[in-house]
């Protein structure tokens, strides 16, 4: 059986076709892609898609299908075991490479998340209940999150992973709460100073194991991907820590369906470095003893739409974005878009809003939805 016979019959598992007619049936350019897939699991399809040696007009469902169909495990190379291994051994997400996602990631250019995101800049999922825009979607989901953390006014509120300051603003202005954001991207601690200037809002570029002070609220949107598992518990020791005995706090994260110890080898090489999506069980382990569990949100779809919206966005603005951005560059991203709306499609991915009380709430909590 040839290598080509053999990606054949994976795919057929899912309903794709080599060279076939239908939108996510794959287009191969160089037939050197079989092998490199093979070798090398999802970061050779990657990057071989990045170095347009295969195309697909929807990638997006193509990915949903093969996550469908549990074909990612069928080719993963030898070498996915040595890095979960060197996960195990060591603590990736150890303080001296806190910083190492905001330069890797979130500081690549506000000119690209500028146009790809909301208004707001706010790079999590939306909330679609009611909203037909992103816009909308995106303070949604800021209102959402203010009324599950029953926010009032002069109430101190911590913002960890605080993004472009969307969150904080929004919160300032329309609950008038106190917010500290912590951010470890400079890129994205100097856009949300500016944002919230004359607002009662302080932004710091900090680690959150460097805090400091006791606050009634805190909450964190998209940034739980970051801590790794290894630390999962010393994040929840730290909130704890600062959270007043009668305050509530918002845990905002993509989740996996299975405990892992080590994310897909592609979206650690371009996208996310030491990036890991946690699952109920490790949630629920670093939450033992330290916080009782109040509301558990779960809302998955929304990012595939959110994803498809920034997806876009940023097709709909390249032609501002090319004298920057080259077309390799172009592939990536718009890989790592559809393959995250994908993965959130088949359900393989998830979407966790997380409310949590140190001591339990007396008259009891209820969520708004």
């Amino acid at each position: 059986m040839t290598l080509r016979d053999r990606m054949t019959d994976l795919l057929g598992r899912a309903d794709v076709t080599i060279d076939g007619d239908r939108p996510w049936d794959i287009r191969v350019h160089d037939e050197r892609l079989f092998a490199r897939v093979i070798a090398q699991g999802t970061l050779g399809a990657g990057e071989a898609y990045m170095d347009g040696w295969w195309d697909c007009e929807q990638l997006d469902e193509l990915v949903a299908r093969i996550f469908r169909a549990d074909l990612k495990q069928a080719i993963t190379p030898w070498k996915d075991a040595l890095r979960v291994l060197g996960a195990r051994l060591r603590n990736l997400q150890r303080p001296e490479r806190a910083f190492r996602i905001g330069r890797r990631h979130y500081d690549i250019g506000d000119d690209l998340f500028s146009r790809m995101l909301d208004r707001r800049m706010i790079y999590s999922c939306a909330y679609w209940k009611d909203a037909s825009t992103l816009d909308e979607a995106q303070e949604a989901k800021l209102d959402l999150v203010c009324r599950k953390l029953q926010l009032e006014p002069g109430m101190r509120l911590l913002d960890i992973g605080c993004g472009w300051g969307g969150m904080a603003q929004y919160a300032a202005e329309r609950y008038g709460v106190s917010v500290l954001g912590i951010t470890v991207s400079e890129n994205q601690a100097e856009y949300a100073r500016t944002l919230c200037e004359g607002l009662d809002v302080e932004i710091r570029l900090e680690d959150y194991r460097r805090l400091e002070g006791t606050f009634d609220r805190v909450l964190s949107l998209g940034m739980f991907e970051h801590v790794g598992y290894k630390n999962y518990d010393r994040f929840m020791r730290v909130v704890r820590r600062h959270l007043a005995n009668d305050g509530l706090f918002l845990l905002h994260t993509i989740g996996a369906s299975q405990s892992m110890k080590r994310t897909d080898p592609w979206t650690d090489r371009y996208i996310f470095p030491d990036s890991m999506l946690p699952s109920v069980a490790q949630i629920g382990a670093a939450i033992d003893g330290k916080f009782q569990l109040e509301d558990w949100h779960s809302f998955g779809q929304d990012y595939d739409r959110t994803l498809m919206h920034w997806y876009r966005n940023v097709e709909a603005s390249w032609s501002e974005l090319e004298d920057r951005y080259d077309e390799r560059f172009r592939r990536m991203w718009r890989f790592f878009l559809l393959s995250s709306a994908g993965g959130f499609r088949a359900g393989k991915t998830r979407l966790w809003q997380l409310v949590l009380s140190p001591r339990g709430i007396p008259e009891g909590y209820r969520a708004p939805r």
